[in-house]
């Protein structure tokens, strides 16, 4: 299964996320938010503890899926004298997300720039006895 992948996100977070309850996050890295441009609430996205650069098959993380997206531009003036001033816009994305199952990756789609980062997971196999 292949999904959407968010990397280098704390250990800590993704514990939390492991408590069940849904939780909010803001992203501010670049390859993150470029993958979040084709998420959409709804949609399942793999995310894990490991740098893009380092994800590998093997690598475990989570499966989240997605309540609400927004992607958003924050534009920043500072003034530091009557003459100078330098204008800044940084870009974020918010996410609401809820824990679904842990999983591991398979395999890695897309480490290019500007292209989102796909991922190819393990399906999850759960057995209840009856």
């Amino acid at each position: 299964m292949k999904i959407a992948a968010i990397t280098g996100i704390s250990p800590n977070v993704i514990a939390e996320l492991k408590k069940g309850k849904p939780r909010t996050l803001e992203l501010q890295s670049a390859h993150n938010i470029i993958t979040l441009t084709d998420v959409l609430p709804g949609d399942h996205v793999f995310m894990t503890h490991i740098d893009l650069d380092d994800v590998c098959s093997g690598d475990p993380g989570i499966i989240v899926e997605v309540l609400s997206i927004t992607i958003n531009m924050k534009r920043m003036v500072e003034y530091i004298n009557p003459y100078y001033y330098e204008e800044k816009e940084r870009m974020s994305a918010r996410i609401q997300v809820k824990y679904v199952d842990n999983t591991i990756a398979k395999g890695i789609d897309g480490r290019y720039w500007a292209k989102p980062t796909i991922v190819d997971i393990l399906p999850s196999a759960v057995f209840h006895a009856g």
